[in-house]
């Protein structure tokens, strides 16, 4: 199968999942905090997209679009049930004990919002310029820029507390 690409050339399915599968997964674990989550959620945009393979013209922006909104629904529906869970049992769900290896920079953006995770990584990891990122995130490019100034802001202040 072809598909057309964002620089125009004609790619195969197999091209563009190798391409960018690992950048996809990353962009999926910032947003989850869970590898195997993280590989699930890719895995099923891959399978979406190949469904609609002949309706998507520029598949890189599509799955990226379509990885954040599935990270997005994970995360909401996490968060019902620890609240459902939490209410069940009477108290908060039990929480994880720290890792060793977790960084002051992995934990300053474990403090951010996911969607605040998804623009830093997606600016700053992936090098994406803010209208692609708008584009991604389904918002406009001076949401994007004011995401990036809070989200930055929120990082230095938690940064500086350590």
């Amino acid at each position: 199968m072809l598909v057309q690409t964002s620089v125009g050339a004609a790619a195969t399915f197999d091209e563009v999942y190798a391409s960018h599968y690992v950048l996809l997964v990353r962009l999926a674990y910032v947003t989850t905090g869970s590898q195997q989550t993280a590989e699930d959620v890719v895995q099923e945009v891959f399978i979406e997209w190949l469904r609609r393979f002949d309706t998507v013209r520029d598949p890189v922006p599509y799955l990226r679009r379509a990885v954040v909104s599935r990270c997005t629904s994970w995360l909401r529906r996490l968060i019902l049930e620890r609240r459902h869970g939490a209410m069940s049992s009477g108290g908060p769900p039990p929480l994880l004990p720290p890792d060793g290896t977790t960084t002051a920079v992995r934990a300053a953006l474990a403090r951010l919002s996911p969607r605040q995770r998804s623009v830093v990584f997606l600016r700053y990891y992936l090098d994406l310029p803010v209208d692609e990122i708008a584009v991604t995130l389904g918002c406009r490019p001076g949401t994007v820029k004011s995401l990036l100034h809070r989200s930055l802001a929120a990082l230095q202040e938690h940064l500086d507390d350590n």
